[in-house]
C-alpha cells in the first residue's frame, strides 16, 4: 500500500501546490481543513481517490488526531493573520502546531514539517512573528527531527501579495506602500512545496530552512516590477512609520467595531512586521542546501498578472499591431 501523508491546511495557497506535489510522488493525501466541501478541487491531483478532502478543526484535538491515523508523514500549512477571535494567533500558530506535533509524536508518525515564516522571532516588535516563533519551538518540543521552513513573502497564481496590489491599480493612479525600504526575498510557491516535500519523504536533513528567491528587493522596488509587468502607470508614495501606525490603529478599531465586516487594510502588527527585512539570514540553511534552484519572479509574474493589464490578455496582440503601424 502506498504511503499516506496528512496535509493541514493542504486546500490553501501553498498546500495545495504540496498535495499536488504529494501525489504525483505516489502518495496517498488527505488534505485536511475547515470546510472539505470548498476543497473539492484537490482531487484531480491524483487518480480516484488518491487524494481526498478530509473534515479538521485544528483547534481540536480529536479532530486532529482522527485525519492523522495511519499516516507516515504529517505537514501542518495552517496559518493565519487574524489576531483577535477563534482563529487567533495563538489558537493557530502556536497552540495548532503543538496539537499536531503533539498528535503526530503519540502516534509514531514518522516525519512532520512546519511551514513558518521568515521573521519568526520571539523578540519581533510583530505578533504574528511572535507566535510563528513559538509555534516552532513547540513542534520541536514534541518533534526535534522537524523539517521546519521559513519562506520569505510567497508569490504565485494564488497569492495575496501582487495580486492584491495589482488590483489596486485599477482603481487609484496612487499605490500606497508601507516601508518602502523594507527588503523582501520573494519565494515560489512552487519551490517552497518542493522543499515541504523533500521534509516529508526524507529527502531534508531535520532542520530550520530559510527559503528566499535568488533576488532581493525592497517593497517599492516590488512594487515598480509589478507595475511594468501589468502596464501600468501609478504614483508610488511610502507612507512613514509615524503615520502608518496610527492610521493601521483606526483601520484596526473600525475592523473590531463592525465586527469584521469592514476588514482593515492594514494592521497595526503588520505594520510592525514591516520594520523589518524579510530576508534569508546569512548563516541560514536554505535552497542549496535542499539542491533546489528558486524561480525567479521575472519568468512567473507575466503568467499571472496579465490579467491586470489595460487591455487584459489582448495587450501583447495591440503593442504588436501598434509596432506595427509605427514601422
Amino acid at each position: 500500500m502506498s504511503r499516506l501523508v496528512t496535509i493541514y491546511g493542504g486546500s490553501g495557497f501553498v498546500g495545495r501546490y504540496i498535495a499536488r506535489r504529494m501525489a504525483q510522488k505516489g502518495w496517498r493525501v488527505r488534505v485536511a481543513v475547515r470546510r472539505p466541501h470548498e476543497a473539492i478541487f484537490v482531487k484531480p491531483y491524483g487518480v480516484v481517490g488518491q487524494v481526498a478532502p478530509v473534515a479538521c478543526n485544528i483547534r481540536d484535538d480529536e479532530s486532529v488526531r482522527s485525519v492523522m491515523r495511519g499516516a507516515d508523514a504529517v505537514i501542518n500549512c495552517v496559518g493565519t493573520f487574524d489576531r483577535r477571535g477563534k482563529n487567533n494567533f495563538d489558537a493557530i500558530q502556536v497552540e495548532g502546531a503543538r496539537r499536531v506535533a503533539r498528535m503526530a509524536a503519540e502516534m509514531g508518525v514518522g516525519r512532520i514539517v512546519q511551514i513558518s515564516a521568515i521573521g519568526a522571532d520571539v523578540d519581533s516588535p510583530s505578533i504574528y512573528a511572535q507566535t510563528k516563533a513559538k509555534g516552532e519551538d513547540a513542534v520541536l518540543e514534541h518533534m526535534p527531527e522537524a523539517v521546519i521552513l521559513r519562506p520569505s513573502v510567497i508569490f504565485g497564481h494564488e497569492d495575496n501579495f501582487f495580486n492584491r496590489f495589482a488590483a489596486m491599480t485599477k482603481f487609484s493612479p496612487v499605490l500606497p506602500v508601507v516601508g518602502g525600504a523594507t527588503r523582501f526575498q520573494p519565494v515560489y510557491v512552487d519551490n517552497v512545496a518542493e522543499a515541504a516535500v523533500m521534509g516529508a519523504t526524507g529527502d531534508a536533513a531535520p532542520g530550520i530552512y530559510e527559503l528566499g528567491g535568488p533576488d532581493v528587493h525592497t517593497f517599492r522596488e516590488l512594487m515598480q516590477q509589478m507595475l511594468d509587468v501589468i502596464r501600468r502607470r501609478r504614483l508610488i508614495v511610502n507612507i512613514p512609520f509615524a503615520l502608518a501606525r496610527p492610521l493601521a490603529a483606526m483601520m484596526d478599531g473600525v475592523q473590531f467595531l463592525s465586527g469584521g465586516l469592514i476588514p482593515a487594510q492594514i494592521t497595526r502588527d503588520q505594520v510592525a512586521s514591516l520594520t523589518r527585512d524579510n530576508v534569508v539570514a546569512d548563516d541560514a540553511k536554505g535552497f542549496a542546501a535542499l539542491g533546489i534552484r528558486p524561480m525567479a519572479m521575472e519568468a512567473v509574474l507575466p503568467d499571472y498578472l496579465w490579467r491586470f493589464r489595460p487591455s487584459g490578455q489582448y495587450s501583447d496582440i495591440k503593442e504588436s499591431a501598434r509596432n506595427l503601424r509605427e514601422g
